[in-house]
């Protein structure tokens, strides 16, 4: 009987196990299929946190201690034996005794989504909500929380080439997200889609319906993006003011059509250049986005070497409260003014200007002098590539307090007749502000040089300059030069001294961090090469 006994206890074993398979709620079932172990869903990662509470190990082990059996007590006979067998009430524990098996449950629920919205600002919220929601109920109820899913990036596993298998790995996730959205994601500010290529509408429809808080979308290379998908999206979340799509395929007739439904509330816009982005620029040459702040522009993958004409003035009548402009790696061409023509009404808001190229551009002082005659508040300077700008043109800007200034010259100054002096007019006129200065590849010479930065050694009333970042590559910057920088500069945190001919042998690098600089002028300092 004991071989027949066995089986049945194995086979009821099974059978449980089975049932409680069954049980799991649908909850479950979704973060099984939404986040599973080595999946490549979402991009975030998150660490594993680890709760360490004291003497826990001892409490449990007292507490499965069995107590050792004692003999059976004779019934009681009478009127007091059902009183003598009632269930006496369990003792609560006592503070000396340690924390029991529920501490989890004693932990208040806005403690635990505090914790869990500090992780989730850290690594994002997928996978680590996910998991987190299995450990028990209380994290489950802590996880739940809107609050928590303002942030999210959502990206299908790449699973190679086959386009089959990335239609089926798209399905799969999107069926997941049918759940999600309307669960988790009724406060949700800004959606991240990567790398999806043919799943896209269904997934910014449900967005559409159950996300009225949106306020950034960014599409990266995201593919049949089409214009009845943004216009429905512009038209349900009322709050969409920024739009990125950087490398994806995107109709320039759906970004005008996006543009002309929402374009009153435009704050931030980027786009990749390519041969339809004329029409897009149009439609902000034609006061679609008064509110416009951020514009980036910025050639894909491909470099296009088609030249873009955009016409300056125009764009300063269109979006006048342009905060961020940024022309990266273009070939454009400012759109000639007639003779006679008055300037343009400028960007007064201005702070931030990017045209760095990584080949020579077109950019002039006279172009300069265009974008920024009505541009005080400016705070950022990148010109990197832009041969033909001088100093003196630089020294003509109405900008007092420029904090970054990027003139570097990247493998493009051979051929190029470089200016040779004027670089002590741009520390002398924003030595008090520049934090970051960048001098790669120009043709300066020494004593110009020398003389540019030993403006920084002669700051009154005892205040240290608040320059932390130098350049210094490819130029004809002297040892006893870079050794006065250094010691009237001691918030100097990364010095670039790569190809500098006239540094001894051993010093030619970059210099990053605090300990580093301060090396290097030990050595400089020691060096025979040093006095001259």
């Amino acid at each position: 009987m004991a071989p027949a006994s066995s089986g049945r206890v194995r086979r009821r074993a099974r059978g449980s196990k089975r049932a409680d398979a069954r049980a799991r709620s649908a909850e479950d079932w979704w973060w099984d299929r939404l986040a599973p172990r080595g999946s490549g869903y979402h991009l975030q990662q998150a660490d594993s946190m680890l709760l360490v509470l004291p003497d826990l190990e001892n409490t449990r082990a007292r507490a499965h201690r069995r107590a050792p059996r004692r003999a059976p007590r004779p019934p009681t006979r009478g009127p007091t034996a059902a009183a003598k067998h009632r269930a006496k009430p369990r003792p609560e524990p006592s503070p000396d005794q340690g924390p029991d098996s529920g501490w989890g449950d004693r932990i208040p629920l806005e403690v635990l989504v505090h914790i869990f919205g500090l992780l989730v600002a850290a690594h994002g919220p997928m996978p680590f909500l996910g998991r987190a929601a299995r450990v028990c109920r209380r994290w489950h109820e802590a996880t739940s929380h809107p609050a928590l899913w303002h942030t999210v990036t959502l990206s299908p596993p790449l699973v190679g080439r086959a386009a089959k298998g990335n239609l089926k790995a798209e399905k799969k996730l999107l069926a997941s997200l049918e759940w999600l959205i309307p669960n988790r994601f009724s406060q949700l500010q800004r959606l991240t889609l990567i790398h999806w290529k043919s799943q896209v509408h269904p997934v910014l429809e449900l967005v559409s319906k159950f996300c009225p808080r949106l306020t950034f979308l960014k599409l990266s290379d995201c593919h049949n993006v089409t214009a009845d998908t943004l216009v429905m999206l512009a038209k349900a979340c009322c709050q969409l003011h920024s739009l990125d799509l950087h490398h994806s395929m995107v109709e320039s007739t759906a970004v005008v059509s996006f543009l002309e439904e929402a374009g009153s509330r435009m704050r931030k816009l980027w786009l990749t250049y390519s041969s339809q982005t004329t029409a897009i620029l149009g439609a902000l040459l034609g006061s679609c986005c008064p509110q416009l702040q951020v514009l980036e522009v910025s050639t894909g993958m491909n470099c296009n070497s088609t030249p873009l004409q955009l016409p300056v003035e125009a764009l300063q009548k269109g979006c006048p409260r342009l905060q961020v402009l940024r022309l990266l790696n273009l070939i454009w061409l400012p759109k000639p003014c007639g003779r006679g023509v008055p300037q343009g009404p400028g960007f007064p808001s201005l702070e931030e200007l990017c045209l760095a190229g990584s080949t020579c551009n077109f950019v002039s002082n006279e172009v300069l002098g265009r974008l920024l005659h009505c541009s005080p508040k400016l705070r950022l300077l990148d010109l990197r590539g832009c041969a033909r700008i001088t100093p003196t043109g630089l020294c003509d800007l109405p900008c007092q307090e420029l904090e970054q200034l990027y003139l570097g010259l990247y493998g493009m100054s051979d051929g190029l007749t470089l200016a040779k002096k004027g670089s002590p007019l741009l520390t002398q006129k924003w030595y008090h502000t520049l934090r970051e200065l960048d001098f790669s590849g120009q043709g300066f010479s020494e004593k110009d040089l020398e003389q540019a930065l030993a403006v920084f050694s002669g700051t009154s009333g005892g205040l240290h300059p608040a320059l932390c970042s130098l350049n210094l590559r490819g130029t004809r910057v002297t040892p006893s030069t870079v050794s006065s920088v250094i010691s009237s500069c001691p918030g100097l945190l990364y010095l670039n001294l790569e190809s500098c001919r006239c540094l001894p042998r051993g010093l030619k690098r970059a210099y990053r961090g605090l300990e580093e600089v301060q090396w290097c002028l030990e050595q400089l300092l020691t060096s025979p090469l040093a006095s001259r």
